[in-house]
């Protein structure tokens, strides 16, 4: 795994979770209006007023933490890779993950801010504001999960039992889902939004979350780390981990979120 300094890390927490509970914030303040000032972008997926309120107030609070790294969000411009590749380390961020969830309001959104070192993710907070929780973890640190009182829960997947949990996607199912889960046979299926399915897996709360269509970088990498510091792995379905920033595009292959790593799930994975 990456080298990334644990102290730093500890430092740069409290300041990334206090990004995302304003971005939070200022999304939760739209999430109560009649009008979500709902768009189209080029690629034909929804946006919302949120999604640009988030996207402002978490760069501009990242902007200010020392040293200073870039940053790439689901909101910015298009980077061209010839210089995102020179990248060490920088901030990933999808402002609203979820958008349709934001849009149906049925709380299941969540901001995601990761960062990125040698193409891992080696800090990452997952914030859902209509639910009032925040998981967030740091290579070396573990993860952990606050709650809307205060709490704070180490988290730690769990071993896969005899009626394994399968976390889905709620908008975005399709016939490999269906595929895969046929080869599985006996098991309990679990609808759910945005990152909150790799959270999910990341607290035993299920044992697999296979995402068996289009995702960018942004949608994972905060999870991922959560997911890894839990004791979990999120891999393409030929067992190697998601790494970010390596070629021009930047989406992910499909891939398996699980938490018990003596599992196999590849071998019930239908071929891209």
């Amino acid at each position: 795994m990456s080298d990334f300094d644990s102290e730093k890390l500890k430092t740069l927490l409290p300041m990334v979770i206090e990004a995302a509970t304003k971005a939070g914030r200022a999304i939760m303040e739209i999430y109560e209006q009649a009008d979500l000032g709902i768009a189209q972008k080029e690629d034909k997926t929804p946006v919302t007023a949120a999604d640009y309120a988030a996207h402002r107030i978490i760069l501009e609070r990242l902007s200010e933490i020392k040293p200073t790294y870039p940053t790439l969000s689901e909101e910015s411009e298009s980077i061209p890779y010839a210089e995102r590749s020179k990248w060490q380390t920088y901030w990933l961020i999808d402002p609203l993950d979820g958008t349709r969830e934001f849009i149906k309001r049925n709380g299941e959104f969540t901001v995601n801010i990761a960062l990125i070192h040698a193409h891992e993710p080696v800090l990452g907070v997952v914030y859902a504001p209509a639910l009032g929780i925040l998981y967030e973890a740091a290579k070396g640190l573990g993860a952990r999960r606050h709650d809307r009182d205060g709490q704070i829960h180490p988290m730690h997947t769990r071993k896969t039992p005899t009626l394994p949990v399968i976390a889905g996607s709620r908008s975005h199912a399709g016939p490999h889902l269906s595929e895969l889960l046929e080869r599985i046979g006996e098991h309990e299926f679990i609808s759910m939004g945005s990152a909150l399915k790799t959270c999910m897996v990341a607290e035993g709360r299920a044992d697999l979350y296979p995402r068996l269509g289009l995702t960018s970088e942004w949608d994972t990498a905060a999870a991922q780390c959560v997911l890894e510091e839990a004791g979990g792995q999120l891999t393409d379905i030929h067992g190697r981990h998601l790494r970010y920033n390596t070629k021009e595009s930047l989406l992910n292959p499909h891939f398996l979120a699980f938490g018990d790593p003596e599992q196999d799930w590849t071998q019930f994975c239908p071929s891209e």
